[in-house]
């Protein structure tokens, strides 16, 4: 992994509690069993073996490396790793794409402690101050209630009208409909 930052912007964010920054090789072994955990897993498609998941993190430090953004490593207080929080382009055929989406996945273990909307919120700010962007989103299956209450938290907002069907995902599958979220600056 680089320890060179991308284009002229921060690579690093803190919040009140908690450090969003590059990944680090320390990194790959805790992503890999968040990845594999069927709770943390359960309103995506497959849990990742650890060659996906560490495939994953090249991605996003690449990604760093070329767009100098994306989706940031997450310390709790005691310095171990939860997980991430960033940004990301979502680039699949939908009537809003191209756009740039915040997300998060975080350890179960770090869940209820309000990580999500905190180290969210830093990233919704580096990409309306920083970047000038003029609105994120997000989306999630409309199973996933807990991620939407983060949603909600951060001040997104949803038009049912909106909601989607997941174009990776096949017809019939419990995960494809959507529910996507907007934020302006």
């Amino acid at each position: 992994m680089s320890d060179r930052p991308g284009p002229e912007l921060r690579t690093e964010l803190r919040t009140e509690r908690l450090t969003l920054r590059r990944w680090q090789e320390r990194d790959r072994a805790p992503f890999a069993a968040l990845n594999a955990d069927p709770v943390v897993m359960e309103f995506f498609p497959a849990m990742l073996s650890r060659a996906e998941s560490d495939a994953f993190v090249d991605r996003i430090e690449a990604a760093f490396d070329e767009r100098g953004w994306g989706l940031w490593a997450v310390e709790v207080p005691d310095g171990s790793f939860a997980g991430f929080v960033g940004l990301w382009p979502a680039a699949f055929e939908a009537d809003f794409t191209p756009a740039v989406e915040v997300g998060w996945r975080l350890a179960a273990s770090c869940w209820g402690h309000g990580y999500a909307p905190e180290a969210a919120r830093a990233a919704l700010s580096f990409g309306f101050d920083e970047l000038g962007l003029d609105e994120i989103l997000s989306f999630t299956s409309v199973l996933n209630l807990k991620s939407q209450r983060v949603m909600q938290k951060i001040g997104m907002t949803t038009d049912p009208a909106e909601d989607f069907d997941h174009p990776s995902l096949p017809d019939g599958h419990r995960l494809r409909r959507h529910v996507l979220y907007r934020i302006s600056p």
